[in-house]
């Protein structure tokens, strides 16, 4: 975007969002600009109102752990390139979209982010320049050099096989799809690339983002990354095209030989089911009733091996005369006993293949490439609200995911606010080490978890008092873990470096 058009943008910010406070942040008038904000008014407004966003940055975001994740270094809280080369872009309440963005400390990054008041902010990569000093270096010179390799599930992606929602709608049952996707693609990422610090950030509305943060991660370029993301891109073809999943055959009288980590997924021999056959059964099968429709069971057909006509005419005709008496697991049963009947040759050689193919084609996780693929790729930061739900993108646990409901588990900004509302009007008699906190909160994104009074009394931050403080907590263990990683490494190099004579 040329820099005019970002002015104009700028200047064009609609007359609703608030006039920002002197951000001073140690300056009197300015505590009292932001205690004037009346909580109870917003908490009945609706969750993208600007008001509400401007109370979320101030009060709840969690400014200090955004900091140490992104700069991978808690040693001295000193700002490394890899936050002060970082590229921040904002989404403005206007629609206004302002890139390049850095910062050189965390308490810069809340200034500027309360004082635009953002829709949402992306998280880019590292530059080998300040983004916002690009023009003062040479453009061949200003190129992403590290990031996060990052991984994007859109329930969109599965409108052809859910059967509950579709388009931007999600429900608790679709959302096993991703459930099951996140429990693959974590199990592969860890134990075939010997990744560790994955953190998996619900979207908001109906996908998850998968950050890695290991340095080797970190550090790949785009060649790498698409080969990472070719790895996992099993789902191919249009619309139009029924098979979607070859997953290869072979011609030895063995049967096939799947790659390791499909075979993980899907499960070994004879009864040993992976994390793939089951939810083809529990989701697909009985939740979905992928199957139930004329329409669906001709797809399921169309997939089963093409020499076994006879079979398949069977399977038709038995299907048009139940109509819709028989359910979607009545019908797979029905196709598995074809496969049995065919012989111990034929079931291993032609039928097993085929029935592997379709449990990946109706259960193997779908990525967004074009998300993993580039450097330059840009991505919701944890944490930030999403504007068409009022959902915050919290971080999960990847052996919850299944657990969690996008639509009731998920804090909004309203909720947030009634929450701290509810607690201050049950603490309104509390020492005034617990009222200094409004202060506390807003002047340093480096607070410790909890901070001491004049009293002396233990400070939460405002976070801690609502229903977001579990995914702050699962936030800052992640933080800590790439901490402690960065740290080992450093002392690593220096006892080599202490013994290089």
């Amino acid at each position: 975007m040329a820099s005019a058009a970002v002015m104009a943008s700028t200047s064009a910010l609609p007359a609703a969002r608030p006039p920002p406070p002197d951000m001073d942040l140690d300056d009197d008038l300015d505590d009292q600009a932001f205690t004037s904000i009346d909580e109870r008014a917003i908490e009945i407004r609706d969750s993208s109102d600007p008001m509400s966003m401007l109370s979320f940055y101030r009060r709840l975001f969690p400014w200090k752990q955004l900091f140490s994740w992104l700069n991978h270094d808690l040693a001295h809280m000193a700002a490394t390139k890899c936050f002060t080369h970082r590229e921040f872009a904002f989404t403005l309440q206007n629609e206004a979209y302002l890139r390049y963005n850095s910062f050189s400390t965390p308490d810069e990054l809340k200034k500027e982010v309360c004082r635009l008041n953002p829709a949402r902010f992306e998280i880019g990569p590292v530059y080998t320049a300040k983004p916002k000093d690009r023009k003062t270096v040479q453009k061949a010179s200003f190129k992403p050099i590290q990031r996060e390799l990052v991984f994007d599930i859109d329930m969109t992606d599965y409108d052809e096989v859910r059967t509950c929602c579709s388009g931007k709608g999600i429900c608790k049952r679709c959302w096993a799809f991703i459930g099951v996707a996140v429990q693959v693609l974590d199990e592969a990422l860890r134990q075939d690339f010997g990744f560790k610090h994955l953190l998996w950030v619900y979207s908001g509305r109906r996908g998850i983002h998968c950050w890695i943060s290991d340095k080797h991660a970190f550090e790949l370029a785009d060649d790498a990354r698409k080969a990472i993301v070719g790895w996992f891109e099993l789902i191919k073809g249009g619309a139009n095209a029924v098979k979607k999943v070859d997953a290869g055959w072979t011609a030895s009288t063995a049967g096939r030989s799947l790659h390791p980590s499909l075979r993980r997924a899907i499960g070994g021999e004879g009864s040993e089911s992976g994390p793939l056959k089951l939810a083809f059964v529990d989701t697909v099968l009985k939740d979905q009733d992928c199957f139930r429709s004329p329409e669906q069971w001709n797809i399921l057909l169309q997939l089963l091996p093409l020499s076994e006509t006879e079979a398949i005419e069977k399977l038709r005709c038995k299907w048009q005369r139940a109509s819709s008496s028989r359910s979607s697991l009545d019908k797979w049963q029905d196709v598995m006993e074809c496969a049995h009947r065919a012989g111990e040759y034929k079931s291993e050689r032609i039928w097993r293949p085929c029935l592997e193919d379709i449990i990946l084609q109706y259960t193997y996780p779908r990525i967004d490439a074009e998300v993993s693929k580039h450097l330059n790729h840009l991505l919701k930061s944890p944490f930030v609200v999403h504007p068409a739900t009022g959902r915050v993108c919290v971080p999960l646990e990847p052996s919850k995911v299944f657990d969690f409901d996008p639509e009731a588990g998920c804090p909004t900004v309203a909720q947030l606010l009634r929450e701290l509302n509810a607690y201050e009007a049950s603490h309104k008699h509390a020492s005034p080490a617990v009222k200094s906190n409004y202060k506390n909160q807003v002047t340093t994104a480096s607070a410790t978890a909890t901070t001491e009074g004049d009293s002396g009394a233990t400070v939460k931050q405002d976070w801690e008092k609502t229903s977001l403080r579990p995914f702050v907590q699962l936030f800052e263990k992640h933080c800590n873990a790439i901490a402690k990683d960065t740290r080992a490494a450093r002392r690593e190099i220096q006892e080599q470096n202490a013994t290089d004579f």
